[in-house]
């Protein structure tokens, strides 16, 4: 049996929620099963082949009229399903390079 990584509680859905996935950029889209969802994350039943997808960071659109999404990172795959990371505002890595305090001497 796997072990659970999963940080916050999750719900299972017993049929699954309908939901898109869609590129950051909009140039792909996907139909997908929400089958279980935590705050940090969700398991998806994904479409058609999720190969040649830009998945390391894309939407889950939740409503038809796209308003409610979440921005998500991949986590795994197992066949047709996938693990996505829920990525929050910042959550983007900072650049490598520190810069000065303002006022100081470069």
């Amino acid at each position: 049996m796997a072990t659970e990584r999963r940080k916050g509680e999750r719900v299972t859905f017993e049929r699954g929620v309908p939901a898109q996935m869609m590129g950051i950029d909009g140039t792909w889209r996907r139909e997908c099963m929400m089958e279980d969802i935590s705050e940090t994350g969700a398991k998806l039943s994904v479409e058609g082949s999720v190969e040649g997808l830009h998945l390391k960071e894309f939407f889950l659109l939740l409503s038809s009229t796209g308003l409610a999404y979440r921005r998500c990172e991949l986590a795994w795959v197992n066949g047709d399903q996938i693990g996505v990371n829920f990525l929050k505002t910042g959550d983007k890595k900072k650049k490598a390079g520190k810069r000065a305090p303002l006022g100081a001497e470069v």
